[in-house]
């Protein structure tokens, strides 16, 4: 399609005219979505059936057991019971995955990685599901099953465009701190155990005062940061594409069981409306200097599988489990995957996948939850529904009533988030690329984006916006990427949002 034919509307799967490609239904532009939002309802719980049986994303990957330790006293900001009691341990399963690639696809492929972590606490499961990023490509859940469709392979050629990446990439401005990160090194991790985690949304924290904090979790490695050249990466893809699995395997196998530091930033819950961008935009980072790191504990991986496909592949995390505590913000990107993750759990592994042994609690079970394809467990002479008077299990509100709120108001809107003052798409990854990275970061940079926007898939009319993002992101950088590709400098117009 040229660019000035007038597309035809975007419609539902009833061929219902769509009311918005790209902003959810929400209270206000900062308000919690709402479930009337059919459309996007429907984008997401389509999407997450869109493949049988393996996950859309997140389908290769690897996972150990292990625990985390408190270490430091934060009792202060949450009442969580894991984060309670200096020493304390919580075991864990820690799944680690590619994005786009498919079950049979290479561990070092150019991709940000799944640091998806389940904690078996005593009040239940707190799934942590996050990236080795600190933010991601998109930061409205209307725009996600989309940003992936771009990643994965086209219905004419069944092979993956990186004409069709950059596409997507060059409309959606907000992608340009993640895709910064995925084209420098950091894009291709020398090994699971030599990276960071992150949590990236922004969660809110509440202590036994009720008192509320907004925090962003820091995983640190303790193994150093390592990466591998684009060139280091390609050879490896071909020498041995489970490499990341064998590393992390035959290092806990060898006894050198790697460690993550735990930390957490902590904003004042009375920050956020007046901080100088959006605290919740899942497209940024919180700098240091505002809110430094506080460390919380250790985390360290002890134990492989001993049933790759039942431990591993049966896996289920869903960032909706949520332990006393703690709860969400308003991250449009975190308030749709609470219902997107546990959707496509009971369509690719069933309605009773919290009975899978490494799904399962370690902790008693009260529900009124029955039936259901696979069911395990069940309430016997138990009655099966609330309010009874045969001692069922009764809610506890004064203990456990809903804490993680936050005041709402505004009309009914389709709409990004309402501007900070400095809310700009470019701002960030400008600053990574010009006061984080090195020369040689830089130099590497620009030599991955020009070869993955070299491709010969890629149109020239697509090199032209690609040089355009880049110069939006840093001059100089769009300037090399110019001369990379051989195309015509963009004029230098400024960060836009």
């Amino acid at each position: 399609m040229s660019e000035d034919t007038t597309p035809p509307p975007t419609t539902t799967d009833a061929g219902i005219p769509a009311p918005s490609d790209e902003h959810s239904l929400s209270v206000g532009p900062n308000g919690p979505l709402l479930m009337q939002d059919h459309y996007v309802l429907q984008k997401m719980a389509q999407f997450n059936r869109e493949r049988v049986p393996e996950r859309v994303v997140h389908a290769k990957g690897s996972g150990a057991h292990g625990f985390f330790e408190v270490t430091e006293d934060v009792s202060q900001f949450t009442r969580a019971d894991l984060f309670n009691g200096v020493g304390k341990q919580t075991p864990l399963f820690l799944r680690f995955s590619t994005v786009a690639g498919e079950l049979g696809s290479a561990d070092t492929m150019r991709d940000p990685r799944g640091f998806a972590i389940k904690f078996y606490t005593q009040e239940g499961n707190y799934d942590l599901v996050g990236n080795n990023t600190p933010v991601f490509f998109v930061k409205d859940p209307s725009k996600f099953q989309d940003f992936i469709h771009s990643q994965k392979r086209m219905p004419d050629t069944d092979r993956r465009s990186h004409n069709a990446q950059w596409d997507f990439w060059t409309r959606s401005p907000e992608s340009a701190h993640q895709v910064t990160i995925l084209m420098s090194d950091r894009g291709t991790p020398r090994t699971y155990r030599h990276q960071h985690g992150f949590g990236s949304h922004t969660f809110m924290w509440i202590n036994a005062g009720g008192e509320r904090f907004w925090i962003k979790y820091h995983i640190r490695t303790q193994q150093g940061i390592e990466s591998f050249t684009d060139e280091e990466a390609a050879a490896m893809t071909a020498e041995d594409p489970d490499y990341h699995r064998r590393d992390l395997q035959e290092a806990i196998n060898a006894g050198d069981h790697p460690e993550w530091i735990v930390s957490v930033q902590v904003m004042p819950f009375g920050d956020a409306p007046d901080y100088r961008f959006n605290p919740f935009d899942l497209t940024k980072i919180w700098p240091k200097g505002d809110y430094p790191l506080l460390p919380v504990g250790r985390l360290a991986l002890d134990r492989n599988p001993e049933n790759f496909f039942a431990e591993v592949e049966q896996a289920a995390f869903e960032p909706a489990n949520m332990v006393p505590g703690i709860g969400p913000s308003p991250d449009k990107m975190l308030l749709g995957r609470l219902f997107s993750y546990p959707d496509t759990h009971r369509y690719r592994i069933g309605t009773n996948y919290n009975q899978l042994p490494i799904n399962a609690p370690q902790c008693p079970v009260h529900s009124y939850n029955k039936d259901g394809a696979m069911r395990y467990k069940h309430s016997a002479d138990q009655p099966v529904y609330a309010p009874n008077t045969f001692g069922g299990p009764r809610a506890d509100t004064e203990r456990y009533g809903e804490l993680a709120t936050w005041h709402v108001e505004g009309d009914i809107v389709r709409s990004p988030y309402e501007d900070h003052p400095e809310d700009n798409d470019f701002v960030q990854p400008g600053t990574l690329v010009r006061e984080v990275m090195s020369q040689t970061d830089r130099d590497h940079l620009a030599a991955n984006i020009v070869g993955h926007a070299g491709d010969p898939d890629v149109q020239p009319e697509m090199q032209d916006r690609v040089v355009e993002y880049w110069t939006n992101v840093d001059p100089d950088l769009g300037a090399d990427v110019a001369n990379g590709l051989g195309r015509p400098a963009a004029a230098t117009a400024g960060a836009t949002s």
